[in-house]
Formats: structure tokens, C-alpha cells, sequence
């Protein structure tokens, strides 16, 4: 709990100082690069959270890893985090970016769950129903479980609309569990 509101506190302090300077959406592109690399590498979250560590060091060693792939702005904000040893939240921090820039923007999110991924005619036709419900841009998550057998699962916010094949056979299975018509002998 207390990670998320320091997190919902940095990073809406980023999004104002990055409208102010007028690089929000370099910013809304590092932060996402940010989340990609802690997302990927946990050796990289580890030296995050590490009190071994000192923050000197940590400065510069995320100075070099980010040398040349973010903006001034962004890069002195990530000093400044380290600065006030608030580094171990920098993954909830841009992850709140992104969700902060998303709102800001009017930017709905779409997860849509597939068992073998989505050819173009059916992208387009996701986009356009997710459109409809909504007065926003939309960006499409595409995600692949085979476990849905087939079908898919559409998710746009806190809704969600599971058509899957997996799921219609649970409801099956429930069906025949439940049935009330039993011969007795």
C-alpha cells in the first residue's frame, strides 16, 4: 500500500514537471522503457532494492544504463528519485506514469486473450467495438493462452466479456454437476 501512493505520488509530480517542460510524451516513451526493463530483467530490480547498494553508486550506474535512451527530463528525475532513495519504487512509479498519461490522454486500454493470436480483420473489428463503448483512443494488448481452447476474452477496463471456449465448458460441466433430474433406483 504505501508503495502504491508513493508511487501515484512521484509519478504525477513527473507528468506535471514533463507537461511543464513540454516533453510528455518523451517521457510517457522512457517510462514505458523503464517498465519494459523492469519487467524483463529481475537482476535489474534486485540492484534496485538492494540497501547494500550506495546511492552514489546506484546514480551512476543507472546513469549508465540509461546514457542516450531517455530525455534530460526523465533522466534527472530518475537522479532525484535515487537522490531521496525512493529507487526502489521506480517500476510502480512508471507503471503509474503510463496509467496517469493513459487518463490524462483518454487512452482505453484493450486486453484481448486468444488462443492462437488475431489475424488484421478481427484487430480492426476489436477496435471498433471497443471504440464504440467508449470517447477514447484505444490501444490493443494482444495476449496468447492456450488454455482458452478457443474463442477469446475481451478485457477494456474493470469489464470483461469471456466468449472462450474453456469457459463455456466449465459452464457445461457445472450444468451436469448441478442437474436436479437424477433417476433414483
Amino acid at each position: 500500500m504505501q508503495g502504491t501512493r508513493v508511487a501515484a505520488r512521484y509519478a504525477k509530480s513527473f507528468i506535471d514537471l514533463s507537461s511543464e517542460q513540454g516533453v510528455l510524451e518523451q517521457s510517457y516513451t522512457d517510462m514505458k522503457i523503464i517498465s519494459a526493463l523492469c519487467k524483463s530483467n529481475h537482476d535489474f530490480l534486485s540492484f534496485l532494492k538492494s540497501p547494500l547498494i550506495k546511492t552514489d553508486k546506484k546514480q551512476a550506474i543507472l546513469k549508465q544504463v540509461f546514457e542516450g535512451k531517455l530525455n534530460k527530463v526523465t533522466d534527472a528525475y530518475i537522479q532525484l528519485i535515487t537522490s531521496k532513495k525512493r529507487e526502489i519504487y521506480l517500476q510502480e512509479i512508471a507503471l503509474e506514469f503510463i496509467n496517469q498519461y493513459k487518463e490524462k490522454k483518454k487512452i482505453l486500454t484493450a486486453v484481448v486473450t486468444t488462443a492462437n493470436g488475431i489475424d488484421d480483420v478481427i484487430r480492426k473489428k476489436v477496435m471498433q467495438i471497443v471504440k464504440g463503448v467508449g470517447n477514447s483512443d484505444v490501444v490493443l494488448d494482444e495476449k496468447i493462452n492456450k488454455d482458452i481452447i478457443g474463442g477469446y476474452i475481451l478485457r477494456v477496463g474493470d469489464k470483461q466479456m469471456d466468449a472462450s471456449i474453456a469457459s463455456k465448458l466449465n459452464i457445461l460441466r457445472r450444468t451436469f454437476k448441478e442437474n436436479p433430474f437424477i433417476k433414483e433406483i
